[in-house]
């Protein structure tokens, strides 16, 4: 079984860019770990999913996966803990269904936001706004990276619970640990 620091390493060895980028928060940043280098791998993406699993909370109904990059994650998630999977949009498409959650009911069920990477929690913050407008029971996000910028403190004021797989400091860490 891959330890926490090993996934740390690998997921950091794989996603972790240094240059110049804008982040959805607006913030420039030296480094950017690219979430889709690691949900584009299937193997670490599995990995990742089945060390998540364990952090679920208790009583979860459903796992709620924002657009986009949480989409992977979920369905990943989804196949480790058995529970059904709603995928969520920015904003409702004006075609179709014409529904924001798409996939499993939300309303009246207990839902977990999961996210790939949170920064300031901008996007979580938002979409739970929009789920719990739904008849969602949201009280906490699960994601797989936090940069530690913000976004616990922010997602508190809201209610709402950051569990993170692993964050900006542990994927640093896994690194400077290495020979």
């Amino acid at each position: 079984m891959t330890t926490h620091s090993d996934l740390a390493r690998r997921i950091h060895a794989v996603s972790h860019l240094t240059g110049q980028f804008t982040l959805r928060s607006g913030r420039t940043a030296a480094e950017y770990f690219d979430k889709y280098r690691f949900e584009g791998d299937p193997v670490l993406l599995d990995e990742t999913a089945r060390a998540m699993a364990s952090l679920v909370p208790a009583g979860t109904e459903v796992l709620a996966g924002l657009e986009m990059g949480g989409i992977p994650v979920v369905t990943a998630l989804g196949r480790h803990t058995g529970l059904p999977c709603a995928f969520v949009r920015k904003q409702a498409k004006p075609y179709g269904t014409c529904r924001l959650a798409e996939g499993a009911e939300v309303a009246g069920r207990k839902v977990l936001v999961v996210e790939d990477v949170v920064t300031s929690g901008g996007q979580i913050v938002l979409s739970t706004a929009d789920l719990r407008a739904l008849g969602a029971e949201v009280g906490a996000a699960l994601c797989v990276i936090d940069r530690e910028q913000g976004g616990t403190d922010a997602l508190a004021a809201e209610d709402i619970e950051l569990i993170s797989l692993l964050t900006a400091t542990d994927l640093r860490d896994a690194v400077s640990d290495c020979p």
